[in-house]
Protein backbone atom coordinates (compact mmCIF):
# COMPACT_ATOMS: atom_id res chain seq x y z
CA UNK A 1 0.00 0.00 0.00
CA UNK A 2 1.67 3.14 -1.13
CA UNK A 3 0.33 6.67 0.27
CA UNK A 4 -2.30 7.75 -2.80
CA UNK A 5 -4.26 4.42 -1.49
CA UNK A 6 -4.69 5.62 1.76
CA UNK A 7 -5.47 9.12 0.75
CA UNK A 8 -8.10 7.79 -1.16
CA UNK A 9 -11.68 9.30 -0.70
CA UNK A 10 -13.44 6.13 0.71
CA UNK A 11 -10.21 6.11 3.58
CA UNK A 12 -11.67 9.70 4.90
CA UNK A 13 -12.27 9.58 8.41
CA UNK A 14 -12.44 13.33 8.75
CA UNK A 15 -12.12 16.39 6.91
CA UNK A 16 -12.46 20.03 7.55
CA UNK A 17 -16.26 21.43 6.15
CA UNK A 18 -15.50 22.93 2.64
CA UNK A 19 -17.92 26.10 3.36
CA UNK A 20 -15.19 26.79 6.57
CA UNK A 21 -12.82 29.30 4.96
CA UNK A 22 -8.96 29.56 6.14
CA UNK A 23 -9.72 32.81 8.07
CA UNK A 24 -8.29 32.32 11.86
CA UNK A 25 -11.05 32.26 13.68
CA UNK A 26 -11.22 35.16 16.69
CA UNK A 27 -12.69 33.41 19.74
CA UNK A 28 -10.69 32.52 22.79
CA UNK A 29 -9.10 28.94 23.36
CA UNK A 30 -12.09 26.57 24.44
CA UNK A 31 -14.74 28.71 23.34
CA UNK A 32 -18.26 26.81 22.12
CA UNK A 33 -18.59 29.19 19.11
CA UNK A 34 -15.71 27.14 16.98
CA UNK A 35 -17.34 24.08 17.35
CA UNK A 36 -21.02 25.31 16.58
CA UNK A 37 -19.65 26.89 13.14
CA UNK A 38 -18.19 23.98 11.88
CA UNK A 39 -21.38 22.26 13.24
CA UNK A 40 -23.22 24.69 10.98
CA UNK A 41 -20.91 24.66 8.30
CA UNK A 42 -21.43 20.51 8.22
CA UNK A 43 -25.31 21.21 7.83
CA UNK A 44 -25.29 23.16 5.13
CA UNK A 45 -23.02 21.06 3.31
CA UNK A 46 -24.15 18.20 3.67
CA UNK A 47 -28.02 19.16 2.69
CA UNK A 48 -26.68 20.99 -0.39
CA UNK A 49 -27.52 24.21 0.52
CA UNK A 50 -24.91 26.42 0.59
CA UNK A 51 -26.17 28.38 -2.44
CA UNK A 52 -29.68 28.77 -0.62
CA UNK A 53 -28.55 29.52 3.19
CA UNK A 54 -28.54 33.58 4.68
CA UNK A 55 -27.55 33.61 7.90
CA UNK A 56 -27.82 36.61 10.14
CA UNK A 57 -25.26 37.47 11.88
CA UNK A 58 -25.51 39.29 15.48
CA UNK A 59 -23.76 42.06 17.87
CA UNK A 60 -21.64 40.04 20.31
CA UNK A 61 -18.96 37.60 20.02
CA UNK A 62 -20.22 35.93 16.88
CA UNK A 63 -20.55 39.48 14.62
CA UNK A 64 -17.48 38.07 12.45
CA UNK A 65 -19.51 34.76 11.85
CA UNK A 66 -19.18 35.84 7.96
CA UNK A 67 -15.88 35.35 8.09
CA UNK A 68 -15.57 31.75 8.49
CA UNK A 69 -18.93 30.40 6.39
CA UNK A 70 -18.61 30.64 2.70
CA UNK A 71 -22.33 31.35 2.64
CA UNK A 72 -24.40 34.56 2.07
CA UNK A 73 -24.95 36.64 5.10
CA UNK A 74 -26.44 40.16 6.39
CA UNK A 75 -25.73 41.78 9.56
CA UNK A 76 -28.16 42.50 11.97
CA UNK A 77 -27.86 45.37 14.48
CA UNK A 78 -27.90 44.33 18.04
CA UNK A 79 -30.51 42.21 19.19
CA UNK A 80 -32.59 43.01 15.75
CA UNK A 81 -31.17 39.36 13.68
CA UNK A 82 -35.26 37.88 13.72
CA UNK A 83 -36.86 40.99 12.38
CA UNK A 84 -34.07 40.52 9.73
CA UNK A 85 -34.63 37.18 8.92
CA UNK A 86 -37.92 38.16 8.68
CA UNK A 87 -37.26 40.08 6.13
CA UNK A 88 -35.36 38.21 4.40
CA UNK A 89 -36.97 35.29 4.20
CA UNK A 90 -40.57 36.65 3.64
CA UNK A 91 -38.77 38.39 0.69
CA UNK A 92 -36.93 35.10 -0.41
CA UNK A 93 -39.08 32.54 0.55
CA UNK A 94 -37.24 30.00 -1.16
CA UNK A 95 -34.38 30.39 0.67
CA UNK A 96 -32.90 28.86 4.08
CA UNK A 97 -32.53 31.30 6.65
CA UNK A 98 -31.10 31.51 10.19
CA UNK A 99 -29.69 33.79 12.96
CA UNK A 100 -27.27 33.15 15.21
CA UNK A 101 -27.40 35.18 18.25
CA UNK A 102 -25.96 34.93 22.05
CA UNK A 103 -27.73 35.12 24.75
CA UNK A 104 -27.10 38.76 25.45
CA UNK A 105 -28.42 39.68 21.72
CA UNK A 106 -31.23 37.49 21.74
CA UNK A 107 -32.28 37.82 25.44
CA UNK A 108 -31.79 41.16 26.44
CA UNK A 109 -31.94 43.51 23.42
CA UNK A 110 -33.48 41.40 21.18
CA UNK A 111 -36.14 40.29 23.58
CA UNK A 112 -39.40 41.93 21.60
CA UNK A 113 -37.82 40.94 18.45
CA UNK A 114 -37.36 37.09 19.38
CA UNK A 115 -40.81 36.79 21.01
CA UNK A 116 -42.65 38.04 18.35
CA UNK A 117 -40.83 36.75 15.20
CA UNK A 118 -41.08 33.09 16.91
CA UNK A 119 -44.99 34.38 17.91
CA UNK A 120 -45.68 34.88 14.49
CA UNK A 121 -44.26 31.66 13.15
CA UNK A 122 -41.65 32.92 10.70
CA UNK A 123 -40.09 30.31 8.63
CA UNK A 124 -36.81 30.59 10.14
CA UNK A 125 -34.30 28.98 12.29
CA UNK A 126 -32.59 30.65 15.53
CA UNK A 127 -29.30 29.31 16.58
CA UNK A 128 -29.10 30.54 20.30
CA UNK A 129 -25.39 30.36 22.53
CA UNK A 130 -25.82 30.92 25.82
CA UNK A 131 -22.81 30.96 27.96
CA UNK A 132 -24.78 33.13 30.90
CA UNK A 133 -22.73 36.17 30.02
CA UNK A 134 -21.67 38.86 27.76
CA UNK A 135 -18.69 37.95 26.45
CA UNK A 136 -17.12 40.42 23.52
CA UNK A 137 -17.49 43.18 25.99
CA UNK A 138 -16.19 42.49 29.07
CA UNK A 139 -18.05 39.80 31.05
CA UNK A 140 -21.38 42.20 32.03
CA UNK A 141 -24.05 40.02 33.70
CA UNK A 142 -26.45 38.76 31.16
CA UNK A 143 -29.95 37.47 31.42
CA UNK A 144 -29.53 34.25 31.62
CA UNK A 145 -26.58 34.96 34.22
CA UNK A 146 -26.57 32.40 37.00
CA UNK A 147 -28.01 33.22 40.67
CA UNK A 148 -24.93 33.97 42.68
CA UNK A 149 -22.87 33.64 39.56
CA UNK A 150 -20.24 37.06 40.15
CA UNK A 151 -19.43 38.72 36.90
CA UNK A 152 -17.85 42.50 36.00
CA UNK A 153 -21.07 44.44 36.71
CA UNK A 154 -22.07 41.82 39.37
CA UNK A 155 -18.95 40.91 41.65
CA UNK A 156 -20.49 39.54 44.09
CA UNK A 157 -23.21 37.35 42.35
CA UNK A 158 -26.06 38.01 40.50
CA UNK A 159 -28.30 38.60 43.66
CA UNK A 160 -32.13 37.98 42.19
CA UNK A 161 -33.54 39.83 45.00
CA UNK A 162 -32.69 42.70 43.11
CA UNK A 163 -31.55 41.53 40.18
CA UNK A 164 -34.43 38.87 39.02
CA UNK A 165 -33.53 35.36 38.22
CA UNK A 166 -32.34 33.95 35.18
CA UNK A 167 -34.02 34.20 31.90
CA UNK A 168 -35.56 31.22 30.20
CA UNK A 169 -36.35 31.76 27.27
CA UNK A 170 -36.85 28.77 25.26
CA UNK A 171 -38.84 27.37 27.48
CA UNK A 172 -41.25 31.00 27.11
CA UNK A 173 -40.49 30.37 23.34
CA UNK A 174 -42.04 26.65 23.28
CA UNK A 175 -45.33 28.04 24.71
CA UNK A 176 -46.02 29.92 21.14
CA UNK A 177 -48.02 28.33 18.81
CA UNK A 178 -45.60 29.74 16.03
CA UNK A 179 -42.69 27.41 17.06
CA UNK A 180 -42.18 24.30 15.53
CA UNK A 181 -39.00 22.94 17.01
CA UNK A 182 -37.41 24.04 20.71
CA UNK A 183 -34.74 22.51 21.95
CA UNK A 184 -31.71 22.82 23.88
CA UNK A 185 -28.16 21.35 23.45
CA UNK A 186 -24.45 21.62 24.85
CA UNK A 187 -20.83 20.74 22.80
CA UNK A 188 -19.06 19.43 25.36
CA UNK A 189 -18.36 15.97 24.38
CA UNK A 190 -18.67 13.94 20.82
CA UNK A 191 -22.00 13.11 21.75
CA UNK A 192 -23.21 16.83 22.40
CA UNK A 193 -22.11 17.80 19.57
CA UNK A 194 -23.85 15.03 17.34
CA UNK A 195 -27.21 15.82 18.96
CA UNK A 196 -26.68 19.46 18.30
CA UNK A 197 -25.75 18.85 14.67
CA UNK A 198 -29.32 16.79 14.83
CA UNK A 199 -31.04 19.22 15.91
CA UNK A 200 -29.64 22.35 14.00
CA UNK A 201 -30.37 19.65 10.83
CA UNK A 202 -33.92 19.32 11.86
CA UNK A 203 -34.02 23.28 12.09
CA UNK A 204 -32.74 24.28 8.76
CA UNK A 205 -35.75 21.54 7.73
CA UNK A 206 -38.14 22.90 8.66
CA UNK A 207 -37.24 26.27 7.61
CA UNK A 208 -37.43 25.16 3.92
CA UNK A 209 -40.57 22.88 5.17
CA UNK A 210 -42.13 26.19 6.22
CA UNK A 211 -43.34 24.77 9.42
CA UNK A 212 -42.64 27.92 11.62
CA UNK A 213 -40.01 29.14 13.88
CA UNK A 214 -37.30 26.47 15.30
CA UNK A 215 -34.96 28.06 18.05
CA UNK A 216 -31.51 25.32 19.00
CA UNK A 217 -30.53 27.00 21.95
CA UNK A 218 -26.85 25.48 22.78
CA UNK A 219 -25.48 26.04 26.50
CA UNK A 220 -21.96 26.78 25.78
CA UNK A 221 -18.73 28.24 27.50
CA UNK A 222 -17.09 31.22 28.36
CA UNK A 223 -13.90 30.57 29.56
CA UNK A 224 -12.56 34.21 29.30
CA UNK A 225 -15.64 35.90 30.92
CA UNK A 226 -15.96 33.05 33.40
CA UNK A 227 -12.00 33.21 34.62
CA UNK A 228 -11.96 29.21 34.05
CA UNK A 229 -9.67 26.78 31.92
CA UNK A 230 -11.45 25.40 29.07
CA UNK A 231 -11.77 22.60 30.78
CA UNK A 232 -12.69 23.89 33.60
CA UNK A 233 -15.23 25.76 32.08
CA UNK A 234 -17.14 22.68 30.36
CA UNK A 235 -16.99 21.11 34.06
CA UNK A 236 -18.90 24.19 35.22
CA UNK A 237 -21.18 24.27 32.55
CA UNK A 238 -21.84 20.44 33.18
CA UNK A 239 -22.13 21.35 37.50
CA UNK A 240 -24.24 24.63 37.52
CA UNK A 241 -25.88 25.48 33.92
CA UNK A 242 -27.02 22.14 33.34
CA UNK A 243 -29.58 22.32 36.51
CA UNK A 244 -31.24 25.52 35.55
CA UNK A 245 -30.50 25.30 31.16
CA UNK A 246 -31.54 21.28 31.07
CA UNK A 247 -30.90 19.04 27.99
CA UNK A 248 -33.56 18.65 25.80
CA UNK A 249 -36.45 18.83 24.08
CA UNK A 250 -39.01 21.39 25.08
CA UNK A 251 -41.34 21.59 22.05
CA UNK A 252 -40.41 18.95 18.80
CA UNK A 253 -43.98 18.97 16.39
Amino acid sequence: MNKNDIVNPENLVYAKPELMNDNYMHYCPGCSHGVVHKVVAEVIQELGLQEKTIGIAPVGCAVFAYKYLDIDWQEAAHGRAPALATAVKRLLPEKMVFTYQGDGDLAAIGTAETIHTANRGENIAIIFINNAIYGMTGGQMAPTTLENMPTATSPFGRDINTMGRPLKILDMLALLDGVCLATRTSVHTAAAVKKTKRMIKLAFENSLAGKGTSIVEVVSTCSSGWKMTPAGSNDWMVENMFPVFPIGDLKNI
